[in-house]
């Protein structure tokens, strides 16, 4: 049985953009990545990545069906508009088995006393994987490897017992 994480966004550009070298490290090192779209674009970029992409709508209609994640992350500015994803983030917060991570510019305050700021660093493998990932998105060969930070950083519910997700550290 293999670690599940379930990435919920609107575009593969975003996910890519703020967790791809995330997604990469937690698919190298075993884990099973789907990234559930709201909208249908070219999974090229998340194929990259070693993630599978899924139409959001169907995974919620399958949701009795699909395996439990471990892990869930979702973008902060799909949190603030889809009452489903938020309705999903909120639910896995309270139930506290799903490590819950959310990225974004921007933080819904609601969720201040839940989550705390973590951070990843990128594999150098990572790195050079995210910028081919940037690049299809982008439809642009034009990405440098100098322009791809070393770390991503989130907010996450970590679980109260050591996390199954060692890749997040608390950010200090």
């Amino acid at each position: 049985m293999r670690y599940r994480l379930d990435v919920v966004a609107s575009g593969v550009l975003d996910v890519v953009r703020f967790a791809g070298g995330w997604l990469f490290d937690r698919s190298m090192a075993g884990w099973d990545v789907t990234v559930l779209l709201t909208d249908r674009e070219d999974p090229r970029p998340l194929q990259i990545l070693g993630a599978q992409a899924m139409d959001l709508e169907h995974a919620l209609a399958a949701a009795a069906t699909r395996p439990h994640p471990q892990a869930l992350a979702a973008s902060a500015d799909l949190f603030g508009c889809d009452s489903q994803v938020r309705h999903g983030v909120l639910a896995a917060l309270n139930q506290g088995v799903t490590e819950v991570t959310l990225w974004g510019e921007t933080w819904p305050a609601e969720l201040d006393d839940s989550v705390g700021l973590v951070q990843h660093r990128l594999s150098s493998a990572a790195q050079i994987f995210k910028g081919r990932a940037l690049a299809a998105a982008l439809d642009d060969g034009g990405v440098r490897l100098g322009s791809i930070g070393h770390i991503e950083t989130f907010r996450s519910g970590l679980l109260a017992w050591p996390s199954v997700a060692a890749d997040l550290v608390p950010a200090s």
